[in-house]
């Protein structure tokens, strides 16, 4: 660094002591309280991956970011609001600021995990890392190399607008390639089965349409949570809900912020049982004729005999497993299903009624519902309900599945490609190290070829905590991880000091967002469509480098910096994506540089929202879907083929229909003798997934807590705000407890993201909902069923 550098952030921070104690902010007051020179205000954002992309202000002085606000910018001649943040955002300085910031580039001295390193130079780091991958690639090959799944710096055009892994998949992939993923922890059940049912991923009508329904059914979907702000899928619904007159009703375990802000009626419901709710409903709307059968006959295969495949039993039909004239021989009445919900009989039967009987009724699931043990079938389950009604296709009707938002076209900085086919669940990277040699196609999802040659070897892990904060039982991959027979290399870049950080063999420093030029798409919206240009409001901290940076110089190391950066410097390249976003957009400024003066772009979407598939419901022949029928394929023969040919563990079904299926650690599992509790996790203000879970104001204003319900806590003497200890075979933590009516009885949860901070005996104290969840896939989409938890609790 210039010494000018050292003396700026001396300066800044009160000495360089000041960065890993509480000295920082008072550092922090001392430079506010110097004479100004040089004083700016930048536009930037907050990019992490909470479904928002809000627009904030950064106020700079003398180098030092003195304060974030948030957007100030409106048209409401043009209907073009304010884009405000949440407390997150406009506590980003905390985080630009934080104790834990990394300086320099480290190297591990201690047992893995044990978060020891010795600070080395950019030199030896870069060498020793392009050494340890060269090594891999010339003795494993290209599928050794993986890199793991992380969304801690989303968004912009330069990380590839929805992944923080574009530059080290670029990387790879001018080297050969690299070991491929699919799926994500947020939605893999539901992205990997609806391509089974509808061709693809599914669409659905945006939220701000149900301001032209008459019925709207929320399914463990918390937008309030989940898409905050005014750039924000809960600004549709508020808005929608005003203009229009909706009766909303939310089934979830937990009364959720979007239930108290907008719900008509709770319904709660036990985790992993949609799948058996959905089931009587249509037992319910099949018995008392409230099915739109011109529709179902129309454009669906499978509903009732006459549809099913040629070939297969009698039987297999959709209504005939509702009515009991299946398999299983069991009816699907409201009264089977009270006992496995917990909802009562009466209500099923009223709730099947108003959903068969509204025309148009919009229905939809969050992602929380997928997250099972047996979330493909909830997920296929509860896009039944817009099938049976004929709601497809209709100004606010639905699909089913998640709302769906709109947004301006962008360039994105291409992946390259990777000439490694070979691809496994994104969850399952833990196996493919301890065993990816012995795992195959037909019992472990393996994609691309039978089976995997060789395990995992070497792993980048960029802005992203999933390494053991975000993954399932993070006392089995600490002990995975530490066993260095297992995985030769660790490399993370990341900002901070993470749980998954401590846990490298190589620790570099990475740039913050307000460190850097950048082009911010927006996040999930309806109504509004955005830009931003993320002026840098200060220099690196210390000796962070760019992604960009340092996979370039890991590439030109091993003969391929020609190929990763085509000639081009970051700069360079942001300046061709702004042109190439500009021939999309050509109402952009002409250059980038009157772009960054702008800020922000925005413009109102046309209404009424766009219906998805409305061509296909007039007319299913010309406008066909992308399944081998055409249709939607209530019947799946390629489920039925892979349910009868994948080897699968005891417990875990594929249908060919959507089926209830009970799940292990569900609600009539017998591990309920010993573990009589369910446990989920849910979003939390607090932060989005782990980001800014190191913030102590945010920590201060929605502190770590145990959700439990007063009937659970009595039996156990437990109090508001005591310490519980909430164990299971996997792990136990120790947390301070919420008591609150707010979640159903039987049912606890666990915010998800909180840091991991075991002690020595591995009981963790941070409150880290994954030290007890499982590393047992979902049957399908071998993906993350981390609210299908059986646990114990009693008072510290």
């Amino acid at each position: 660094m210039s010494r000018r550098s050292v003396l700026k952030w001396t300066a800044a921070l009160g000495g360089l002591a000041s960065i890993s104690g509480g000295g920082l902010f008072y550092g922090l007051k001392r430079a506010n309280s110097q004479p100004k020179t040089d004083e700016k205000t930048v536009w930037t954002t907050c990019n992490v991956n909470c479904g928002s992309r809000c627009l904030l202000r950064a106020h700079v002085t003398d180098g030092v970011v003195t304060r974030i606000e948030t957007d100030n910018y409106g048209d409401e001649e043009y209907g073009l609001h304010e884009i405000r943040a949440c407390l997150r955002g406009r506590s980003m300085r905390h985080r630009l600021y934080a104790p834990g910031r990394l300086k320099y580039p480290m190297k591990r001295v201690g047992k893995r995990g044990e978060g020891k390193f010795e600070r080395i130079s950019w030199d030896q780091a870069l060498d020793e890392i392009a050494e340890r991958l060269k090594k891999t690639l010339d003795q494993y090959g290209n599928e050794a190399v993986y890199v793991n799944y992380g969304t801690g710096n989303l968004g912009s055009v330069l990380s590839n607008g929805s992944s923080s892994k574009s530059h080290l998949y670029r990387l790879m992939n001018s080297l050969g390639g690299y070991l491929n993923l699919y799926g994500s922890y947020s939605t893999s059940q539901i992205s990997q089965v609806m391509p089974f049912m509808y061709g693809h991923r599914l669409k659905n009508n945006a939220l701000s349409d149900i301001a032209n329904t008459k019925l709207a059914v929320f399914f463990g979907n918390n937008p309030a949570a989940t898409r905050m702000s005014g750039g924000g899928l809960i600004y549709d619904l508020l808005e929608a809900k005003q203009k229009g007159n909706a009766r909303i009703i939310v089934i979830d375990p937990r009364f959720t912020d979007t239930a108290a802000a907008v719900a008509d009626e709770w319904i709660p419901i036990h985790p992993g049982t949609d799948a058996a709710l959905v089931s009587a409903l249509a037992y319910v709307m099949i018995t008392e004729n409230m099915v739109d059968q011109d529709f179902l006959d129309r454009c669906t295969m499978g509903y009732d005999e006459d549809s099913v495949p040629e070939g297969i039993p009698a039987g297999n039909s959709y209504k005939s497993y509702i009515l009991g004239k299946g398999d299983d021989k069991t009816p699907k009445t409201p009264a089977w299903a009270s006992r496995i919900t917990g909802i009562p009989e009466q209500r099923i039967v009223q709730l099947g009624r108003e959903i068969g009987t509204a025309k148009p009724c919009y229905v939809c699931q969050g992602w929380a519902s997928q997250r099972q043990a047996n979330g493909e079938q909830n997920a296929r389950c509860i896009t039944m309900l817009s099938m049976l009604t004929g709601n497809m296709g209709l100004q606010g009707g639905s699909t089913g599945v998640r709302e769906s938002s709109s947004s301006l076209p962008m360039a994105l900085l291409p992946n390259l490609k990777n000439p490694v086919k070979k691809s496994i669940s994104v969850f399952t990277w833990t196996d493919a190290i301890k065993r990816g040699a012995e795992m195959t196609a037909l019992r472990d999802g393996v994609r691309g070829a039978d089976k995997l040659d060789v395990p995992i070897k070497f792993m980048w892990n960029f802005a992203g905590n999933c390494i053991i904060n975000q993954h399932s039982d993070s006392n089995e991959t600490t002990r995975i991880l530490q066993d260095e027979s297992l995985l030769d290399t660790l490399v993370v870049i990341d900002n901070f000091l993470t749980p998954s950080a401590r846990f490298a063999d190589y620790l570099l420093p990475g740039t913050f967002n307000l460190e850097e030029d950048d082009m911010v798409k927006q996040g999930y919206s309806a109504h509004l469509q955005y830009v931003l240009f993320a002026q840098k409001a200060v220099e690196p901290f210390f000796e962070s480098r760019s992604i960009y940076d340092i996979s370039a110089e890991i590439a030109k190391r091993l003969g391929a910096g020609d190929i990763f950066t085509e000639g081009r410097t970051r700069d360079q390249w942001l300046h061709k994506l702004y042109d190439d976003t500009r021939a999309k957009v050509p109402e952009l400024p002409p250059t980038l540089e009157e772009a960054f003066k702008m800020g922000v772009y925005k413009r109102k979407v046309a209404e009424p929202p766009a219906v998805p598939y409305k061509d296909f419901r007039e007319d299913p022949e010309n406008h066909p879907l992308p399944t081998g029928s055409g249709k939607v394929e209530i019947f799946s023969p390629r489920l039925w083929e892979i349910g009868h040919t994948w080897e699968l563990p005891e417990g875990d079904k594929i249908t060919a229909l959507p089926e209830y299926v009970p799940c292990w650690e569900g609600v009539s599992d017998p591990l309920k003798e010993k573990y009589p509790l369910q446990l989920i996790g849910h979003h939390y203000k607090q932060r989005t997934h782990s980001s800014y879970g190191n913030v102590d104001w945010l920590k201060q204003v929605a502190p770590q807590e145990l959700w439990m319900n007063p009937l659970d806590a009595g039996k156990r003497g437990i109090k508001p705000g005591d310490k519980a200890r909430v164990f299971n075979d996997r792990g136990t933590v120790i947390v301070p407890v919420k008591v609150t009516p707010r979640i159903m009885p039987g049912v606890l949860s666990l915010p998800q993201g909180a840091w991991y901070n075991p002690d020595k005996d591995g009981v963790d104290h941070g409150g880290c909902v994954n030290v007890l969840t499982s590393q047992r896939p979902s049957p399908l989409s071998k993906g993350n069923p981390q609210h299908t938890n059986l646990v114990d609790v009693v008072k510290a």
